[in-house]
């Protein structure tokens, strides 16, 4: 399965997602939730390098993760 090809795109705000982070992302974690998306579907979340190993964790935990990828290989969302 492609699995960036169901994730959701991403804005021109690439900031990280660790609660109160201002730093630029440079890492999307790919994540779903079996109890309400599809299989396919793919969220994302933004990651500074700082944050992606404590998100990765949170995620992983929880059997949600399904994959990190530099931010440069997301799609982006159209203006």
């Amino acid at each position: 399965m492609d699995l960036l090809g169901q994730a959701d795109p991403i804005g021109d705000e690439l900031i990280c997602s660790g609660k109160g982070c201002p730093q630029t992302a440079v890492w999307g974690l790919l994540w779903n939730n079996p109890k309400i998306h599809t299989p396919e579907r793919r969220k994302v979340w933004l990651a500074c390098d700082e944050h992606r190993a404590h998100l990765e964790k949170f995620l992983g935990l929880r059997d949600f993760l399904k994959a990190t990828v530099p931010v440069s290989d997301l799609e982006q969302k159209e203006q």
